[in-house]
């Protein structure tokens, strides 16, 4: 169907264990066989009872003996056969699943920022947890009871025309009349398991998203407003869900209905056919056991139907994703040359994040090596961008960017990031040792290394105070040390990356005025030497910049020192004693 065609994907990952599906299926077929087999060995000590009873013989307990013998082999080869089915369709499912997940992780570090500044983060990471669980799921329990399920009606229906082909072909009318009522069903009830998998990802977002903000949202009392969000994204979550069930939960006794008519046209067809000698009285009992074999695997089938259609939809999620565009690899960059200066040039930059709202628009200026370059304007003037830019989160549309006459563009992204350090606003710690998230700036830096561009951050001290102090293992959450001393380790972090140009953006805003001196003359000894640029909203911390880069609405307004733009009496001269009158006061 298909409503089903995203998971015939799937089977790209199922390929590398081919041996053990094969192997998975072969037992299913054994199951299915042993299955088929139980009800006709079951009938035959019937068939012998009653006709040693009608001839007034005594019961043939040999042959009765012998028969219950080969019952109890065929249970015995039924049951080891469902067991290793079982036992290989996890293995080979759990490594399908590995695999899908590698994959996606793979395909995250490949997309573009932009990507991630245009979906939430917790939709994202449902798609990567959530979705994938589905998906797993299903494929565990719908896999093998799909094939077995089909397998055992093919089983059935092949014993039932042995029997008697006029009792089959009426048994079999259920077949086409259950699959048109499961077609229209499912054709009915997979857009609600899509909506579903969508409000579980918005659900799952906007939860991730308020928990990270819990504290701002207890400081200014919005815990009511944030409860009725989450209610209106439960409650659509709950609408689709019900939606989905309920629809999908139709299938099953239909399904069934049509099995108990064919039950009773069977019986009564089948009691003439005993009376009048067609048939014997065990075979009546295997036909009607084989009316209940199709029954119940097309009853597995419609409960499995459920199952596919969420994985149907969590798997469409998945693949979105796989699907996505990645950031293009130009096959002819050019490789870094052996001494990088650090010399930056913005020649005619023209970039817009929507191609109806240009942001910047022939930006222009140059920035010598070793420089401190101090980018202000208010919010929304291009600061970030530019900076944006720079790192190759985004290309320009238009113009180039220059590192020592190279542009930007005819590098590797890699190598572009690979010359900058960058401390931002935001500390972001991971999970782990203090000594581990200082050396993430170099993965195989030594343990003195580390301790030398603790010292050069001036966190060696805050460290060393710490319990167990390079050892310490910081949380997830990173709130067991101060927002000042995280700062000050990822400007260690930066250090020990010895880049060719410093980023600094906000680096200082979010700390006391005591922190702000202390990661200020950090920030100083990680400088020298290094181009760096500078996004600041406090004016104090940039006065001794080469230049100042004053932007507002994608521009470059002004352009000079602390003491030539002072002198102007422009747009910088208003905002700094703007900024100074307040601190006065």
């Amino acid at each position: 169907m298909k409503s089903f065609a995203s998971l015939k994907r799937l089977g790209h990952y199922i390929k590398p264990y081919k041996i053990g599906f094969i192997l998975v299926l072969f037992f299913t077929v054994a199951t299915v066989g042993f299955n088929a087999a139980m009800p006709y060995v079951t009938g035959l000590p019937m068939t012998e009872i009653a006709r040693n009873v009608a001839n007034g013989e005594s019961l043939n307990f040999d042959y009765i003996w012998k028969t219950l013998i080969w019952l109890i082999l065929v249970g015995v080869g039924y049951t080891i056969s469902q067991l290793l089915a079982g036992l290989l369709i996890t293995n080979v499912v759990q490594s399908a699943m590995k695999d899908l997940r590698r994959d996606i992780d793979e395909k995250i570090n490949r997309l573009p920022v932009s990507y991630f500044d245009t979906h939430q983060q917790g939709n994202v990471l449902s798609r990567v947890t959530n979705d994938v669980d589905v998906v797993s799921g299903a494929m565990q329990q719908a896999l093998i009871g799909m094939v077995n399920a089909v397998l055992s009606i093919i089983m059935a229906v092949i014993m039932m025309f042995y029997i008697n082909t006029y009792m089959a072909l009426l048994a079999i009318i259920m077949i086409p009349a259950s699959l048109l009522i499961s077609r229209y069903i499912v054709t009915k009830s997979q857009n609600y398991f899509n909506s579903m998998q969508n409000a579980l990802g918005n659900m799952n977002g906007y939860v991730q998203e308020n928990m990270t903000g819990f504290s701002v949202l207890k400081v200014y009392g919005r815990e009511k407003e944030t409860l009725e969000g989450f209610k209106k994204v439960n409650h659509e979550l709950k609408r689709y869900g019900f939606k989905a069930s309920f629809i999908s939960g139709l299938m099953m006794p239909l399904v069934q209905l049509t099995a108990y008519l064919a039950y009773i046209v069977i019986a009564v067809l089948g009691s003439f056919y005993v009376m009048g000698g067609v048939i014997v009285v065990g075979q009546l009992q295997a036909f009607i056991q084989y009316i209940w074999q199709i029954s119940q695997p097309m009853g597995n089938i419609t409960q499995l139907s459920a199952l596919l259609q969420s994985a149907s939809a969590a798997s469409t999620r998945v693949f979105e994703i796989l699907d996505e565009p990645e950031e293009p690899i130009n096959t002819t960059d050019i490789p870094l040359p052996e001494t990088i200066e650090g010399n930056v040039t913005f020649e005619h930059v023209s970039f817009a994040y929507t191609p109806k709202k240009p942001l910047i628009e022939d930006l222009n200026f140059s920035v010598k090596a070793g420089q401190t370059v101090a980018v202000v304007g208010p919010t929304g003037a291009g600061k970030t961008t530019l900076i944006n830019l720079l790192m190759r989160f985004y290309d320009v549309n238009a113009g180039a960017i220059k590192i020592d006459g190279i542009d930007t563009k005819k590098m590797s992204r890699s190598d572009v990031r690979s010359l900058f350090g960058m401390v931002l606003q935001d500390a972001w710690l991971y999970e782990g040792t203090i000594a581990d998230n200082i050396r993430f700036g170099k993965l195989d830096a030594t343990d003195y290394e580390v301790v030398d561009a603790a010292k050069t951050a001036n966190v060696d001290h805050f460290i060393r105070t710490m319990p167990e102090g390079y050892d310490m293992v910081i949380n997830a959450e990173g709130d067991n040390i101060s927002l000042g001393q995280k700062q000050l380790m990822t400007i260690a972090r930066a250090v020990i990356s010895d880049p060719k140009i410093l980023i600094l953006d906000e680096a200082t805003s979010s700390v006391d005025t005591r922190l702000e001196a202390l990661i200020q003359k950090a920030m100083d000894k990680v400088m020298e030497g290094r181009t760096s640029f500078v996004i600041a909203h406090r004016l104090s911390t940039i006065r001794d910049a080469d230049l100042i880069l004053v932007m507002d609405q994608g521009s470059i307004i002004e352009q000079g020192n602390h003491e030539t733009l002072l002198a102007k009496g422009g747009f910088y001269a208003n905002l700094y004693n703007s900024q100074f009158s307040e601190e006065a006061e």
